[in-house]
């Protein structure tokens, strides 16, 4: 069978495929079908918004198409930034003016009340035999906010994202180890177990 990634990032292709080997799954990534219209990811959560990237995918290629939305979920700012973690602070800042003003938004948090998770909905549109439903996996991992950043692997939020379970931030740990923790793992995994199930829909 063969899925087109609602992605150009040909690492996220490469990590996506090597976790669902074995599978029968051939994947193609979005710029195996230039040009490619963007959508606006207009959705209010994440699932509404991995769903259109997927139906825009499949629409474009004529492929089940999988996709996801991902993002930092902080207790203490009430869920924020979550769907908006990318601009977070307003657009144009990179990661790290991102994370910085993270930090600054909780600075008067105690430890006990810094406690976040990474977030990621994955969708397949549509799903093998489904009669066009899509399946929808959830990957989750838990931490807290660090006071300060710490490590120089990883994006985004890794560096203020504290893993207990590991004792360190996503930033601190090897490729291979964030791999088998992160939150796209454990929704890829449990994606490429439905399939070999045979495709139970949760939509």
């Amino acid at each position: 069978m063969r899925i087109v990634v609602a992605s150009h990032n040909a690492g996220k292709i490469a990590e996506i495929s090597g976790i669902l080997s074995g599978s029968g799954i051939e994947l193609a990534g979005l710029d195996d079908f230039a040009p490619y219209p963007e959508p606006e990811e207009s959705g209010e959560t994440f699932l509404e918004n991995a769903m259109i990237k997927a139906r825009a995918a499949h629409e474009a290629t004529g492929l089940p198409a999988l996709a996801d939305d991902s993002g930092i979920v902080v207790d203490a700012l009430g869920g924020a930034p979550g769907i908006r973690s990318a601009r977070y602070g307003g657009e144009g800042l990179d990661d790290s003016e991102r994370y910085a003003r993270l930090l600054e938004a909780l600075e008067e948090t105690p430890d006990e009340e810094r406690t976040a998770r990474f977030r990621c909905v994955m969708v397949l549109y549509p799903a093998p035999g489904s009669g066009g439903d899509a399946l929808v996996t959830e990957g989750i991992l838990e931490g807290r906010i660090a006071r300060e950043p710490a490590g120089e692997n990883g994006f985004g939020y890794d560096p203020v994202f504290y893993v207990p379970e590991v004792g360190k931030t996503a930033a601190e740990m090897e490729p291979a180890e964030k791999n088998r923790l992160s939150h796209r793992y454990r929704a890829l995994v449990e994606m490429k177990a439905m399939l070999e199930r045979g495709g139970e829909s949760l939509e």
